[in-house]
Formats: structure tokens, C-alpha cells, sequence
């Protein structure tokens, strides 16, 4: 009774093992594709990073005055030249 017990759980029914060979080099396809694709977008998003500028111009830039809340009028400083932890960073 035991022995007939562990033949049908060691069973296979999970059906033909022979014609389900696809799914291992199928696996590695999409592993391949996924890291191809990453790799072609990491280099595209690093070109057009170094085709920015180094500094964009800031909204208040055209004005050189505005209005302070309380009442009075104040000047706004214009970009200083220290430059930001990018440009610390950068060797050109």
C-alpha cells in the first residue's frame, strides 16, 4: 500500500517533458533582449545628458526686479559663477 502510495506521488504529471525543451533557451532570449534594451537606452540617455548645457537660464533671469511680499521692492541677484556639484564633477 505504501510502495503504490509513493509511485503515484514520484509520478510525473506535469505531461511530456520531451517537446517542453523551448522554454529554457526561450528564458535566455528574453534575458538577452531585456539586457540589450536596457544597455542601448542607458547609452542614448547618457548622450543626450552630455548635450545639455551646463546651465539653464532661470525664470527671473529677464526681470531684475520683483516685488517682495511685504511690500517693498527688492533686486534679484543674477547666476553666480560657483559652480553646482555637476559641473564640480565634470573633467572638460
Amino acid at each position: 500500500m505504501l510502495t503504490a502510495a509513493a509511485q503515484v506521488l514520484a509520478e510525473n504529471n506535469f505531461g511530456d517533458t520531451r517537446t517542453g525543451g523551448l522554454a529554457g533557451p526561450m528564458g535566455l532570449f528574453l534575458i538577452l533582449l531585456l539586457a540589450a534594451a536596457t544597455i542601448l537606452l542607458i547609452r542614448n540617455m547618457n548622450a543626450r545628458l552630455r548635450r545639455l548645457p551646463d546651465r539653464f537660464p532661470t525664470q527671473g533671469q529677464a526681470d531684475t526686479s520683483a516685488t517682495d511680499p511685504a511690500g517693498g521692492t527688492s533686486t534679484q541677484e543674477s547666476g553666480t559663477n560657483t559652480p553646482n556639484g555637476h559641473q564640480q564633477h565634470r573633467n572638460g
